[in-house]
């Protein structure tokens, strides 16, 4: 039903919401001092992680909730099928390649949910969270080791945003209208000095 219903035309909501998702995983910050990958691929983790979130604080809205974040995901795929063939990617390979990030998609959706939930137990036993930024050094860093920071550092935004956004009215989300949090208040330290970007005495 949905499908059909974008092969004449997402509605404005959803194109608004859709587009802002993609704005706030597009932002620089990420690419150079949280050093994800400048690449179809990084892009792709990214608007994953941003969307997941946004679907997550959907779930409590209802059936206009459900309704709209099924809309985004599939524009997202849209979106994900014209960019592959704009990279030359064959028609036969299309449908394939986007079934495959698909299924990467809920992975990695899962994969945070639950070490979320497991980082807001260790929290509440007064432990360090830690799930989160694992599971981060392994989707988004591919395990590197060097990475560990960066991985928390992407966990603390993620976790903050996952808050900011339980604050924000629902209707307003599905409307299309919905506040970020700017990265760089959550640079690693480390990354931050390489840029010269704050003053550490």
């Amino acid at each position: 039903m949905v499908f059909s219903f974008f092969r004449r035309r997402p509605e404005q909501a959803t194109r608004d919401l859709y587009a802002a998702i993609v704005a706030q995983a597009r932002q620089p910050q990420f690419y150079t001092n949280f050093d994800v990958p400048d690449t179809i691929d990084g892009r792709f983790d990214l608007i994953s992680l941003h969307a997941m979130l946004v679907f997550t604080r959907l779930r409590g809205e209802g059936y206009a909730g459900k309704t709209r974040s099924q809309a985004v995901f599939d524009l997202f795929f849209v979106d994900m099928d014209h960019a592959l063939r704009e990279l030359g990617a064959s028609d036969t390979s299309v449908p394939r390649k986007v079934k495959r990030m698909a299924e990467l998609f809920y992975g990695a959706s899962q994969s945070y949910m639950s070490a979320l939930e497991e980082d807001d137990a260790a929290a509440a036993e007064g432990k360090p969270r830690g799930e989160l930024a694992l599971a981060l050094q392994r989707n988004i860093y591919a395990g590197r080791e060097d990475a560990a920071p960066l991985g928390a550092a992407l966990a603390t935004y993620m976790t903050a945003l996952r808050d900011h956004l339980a604050e924000q009215d629902g209707a307003g989300i599905i409307a299309g209208k919905v506040a970020w949090i700017d990265p760089a208040a959550f640079v690693p330290a480390s990354q931050d000095m390489n840029e010269g970007t704050t003053d550490h005495g």
